[in-house]
């Protein structure tokens, strides 16, 4: 017996020193995401985009690598949609669990944070925030992979224009943060060269719920198109909601921070005539089967934009690993650079961001619009920023 076990002990370390050949290694990816708060939904699509394309690529066989085959996993942490928590996980991830590549986070904040972590050199990260120092020429892992407001507002204000002619008085409703504070001055420019007046120009911590006040003053100023900016859903929701029911009748709209379905959870009936910018058109031909796996794996849950984003964001970042033949940070950064043209969810793949930014590290995409019609979500434009 004992001369067996001694055998069977043997084998297991052998088997250990030398696995047998095609054993697949592990690449651990990171997901930095708000899981609470009223970033949640954002954070959940985020997440879920992420483990679609990982499960995708584990059944395919793997990530081929060079000679190595890795079995890709994904670990999350909550960001708290702060600063601090960008700046925490992005800790545990790069220090914690030797992660090299994260998607997220969402929110110039934690963006700013969690790359401060990543320099120089430490991790990848593709995230989405609007502020424009997430992309600088110092950067050279840092890709944002949701166009931001200077790539799209100017178009979707131009489309406001074209189809509003009549509405001329703004209120803008931003968050009090570093999104707010560089998205607003954007904004304000965008309006007033589309011949809209900015009457008002209102800041409001996250996690507000009580907006009545401040629609009360905007229907007291006459205006006729409230803008919210990059509002988070949940707030997004109760402004939607509040402001129909203090009899507000003119736009609503959001030039920002899509989560359409959330606003709609929330707001209900009073979310008729919403309107807002979406990066992903769902009931297209293209995303069947991406939505045919969301619903197999999470039910009937909404499939926000972020998972179409992040899902096309970690099959960008899967092309590149196995074009470099490593999971060499500087030699994946380059590889992604490389992309251009490559066939994407999106379509194509562009970047651009060198004029702006004095970098190619921006995902260049069509977006839509979508306006609520009879209860439903609905894209009624395509635009190409």
């Amino acid at each position: 017996m004992r001369t067996t076990l001694l055998a069977a002990a043997a084998l297991a370390l052998a088997a250990l020193i030398n696995p047998p050949q095609g054993a697949a290694a592990d690449l651990k990816l990171g997901v930095i995401a708000p899981l609470s708060g009223g970033g949640t939904d954002w954070g959940i699509g985020t997440q879920r985009g992420v483990e679609l394309a990982v499960d995708e690529i584990n059944a395919a066989g793997g990530l081929r690598v060079g000679n190595e085959t890795y079995r890709v996993s994904a670990v999350t942490y909550d960001d708290q949609y702060s600063g601090q928590g960008g700046t925490t996980a992005a800790t545990r991830l790069i220090e914690g669990d030797g992660v090299k590549f994260i998607f997220g986070p969402l929110g110039s904040t934690p963006v700013l944070a969690a790359q401060a972590v990543a320099a120089p050199g430490k991790a990848v990260i593709l995230s989405s925030g609007y502020s424009p120092r997430i992309l600088t020429p110092q950067g050279r892992h840092n890709f944002r992979v949701t166009l931001a407001t200077p790539e799209f507002a100017p178009a979707f204000i131009g489309w406001l224009r074209r189809t509003n002619a009549q509405a001329k008085r703004v209120g803008i409703i931003s968050p009090n943060d570093a999104t707010g504070q560089s998205v607003v001055p954007i904004l304000v420019d965008a309006y007033k060269k589309a011949g809209f007046e900015v009457v008002l120009d209102e800041k409001v911590e996250r996690g507000t719920s009580d907006f009545t006040p401040l629609v009360t003053r905007m229907i007291a100023q006459r205006i006729e198109v409230i803008e919210l900016d990059s509002s988070t859903p949940g707030d997004a929701g109760l402004i939607v909601k509040q402001a129909r029911q203090l009899g507000y009748r003119g736009i609503i709209m959001q030039t920002g921070g899509p989560a359409i379905d959330e606003v709609v959870n929330i707001a209900g009936g009073l979310a008729e005539g919403y309107t807002t910018m979406e990066w992903f058109d769902s009931s297209s031909p293209e995303a069947a089967p991406l939505v045919a796996a969301y619903r197999a794996k999470y039910g009937k849950a909404p499939m926000n934009a972020f998972v179409p984003i992040m899902y096309n964001a970690a099959k960008l970042l899967f092309e590149a690993v196995k074009r470099a033949g490593s999971t060499d940070v500087t030699a994946v950064s380059a590889e992604l650079e490389k992309l251009e043209g490559h066939p994407s969810l999106f379509g194509a793949v562009r970047w651009g961001g060198q004029e702006r930014y004095g970098i190619n590290h921006q995902l260049m995409t069509d977006f839509f619009i979508a306006q609520v019609k009879q209860g439903k979500p609905t894209v009624i434009d395509r635009v190409r920023p």
